[in-house]
């Protein structure tokens, strides 16, 4: 999410031509989340910049929200720091990784889009700091609607019995 945002259809009077600021600065923030539809739970960090680093340490809040004696099935896409054979360090957690070029399959993709749509379009961010706190003010708010996340993010194929 950041300053190169998304612009979306918004509300207008019948006949009129709405403008949406369209900036062209390039700072950004990134949200890495992991949802748990079953259970409607979700862990969210939005940071400044990705890599391995940045993998791990949300790892680390996953592997510490997971149930003892369970163990968290993450769907990731091929990016190089998801892939990378350091991430793998928490016995709790185990990585699925997804066909290459298939990000609809990762039902998490529909959370992305539905906050951008509803809550970063059609903004105008002054810096970083700003895209951060609206990125965490966007995930907390939708997070915290009862079963938002199971009705978004779940699929037949990844529902388990237990």
């Amino acid at each position: 999410m950041g300053q190169q945002g998304t612009i979306t259809r918004m509300w207008a009077p019948k006949g009129s031509r709405p403008r949406a600021l369209k900036q062209l600065q390039y700072e950004y923030s990134y949200i890495f989340g992991a949802v748990c539809p079953k259970k409607d739970l979700s862990v969210g960090l939005v940071i400044s910049e990705v890599g391995i680093d940045a993998m791990k340490a949300h790892l680390k809040l996953i592997s510490e929200k997971v149930s003892e004696g369970k163990i968290a099935v993450i769907v990731l896409d091929r990016a190089s720091w998801h892939t990378s054979k350091k991430i793998n360090t928490f016995p709790n957690i185990r990585i699925l990784p997804l066909p290459p070029v298939s990000p609809e399959l990762n039902p998490v993709e529909q959370l992305w889009q539905h906050l951008r749509d509803k809550y970063l379009a059609n903004r105008v961010f002054k810096n970083c700091d700003e895209i951060v706190s609206a990125c965490c003010d966007a995930w907390n708010r939708f997070t915290q609607i009862p079963q938002a996340i199971s009705s978004l993010c779940s699929r037949k194929w990844a529902a388990l019995e237990n």
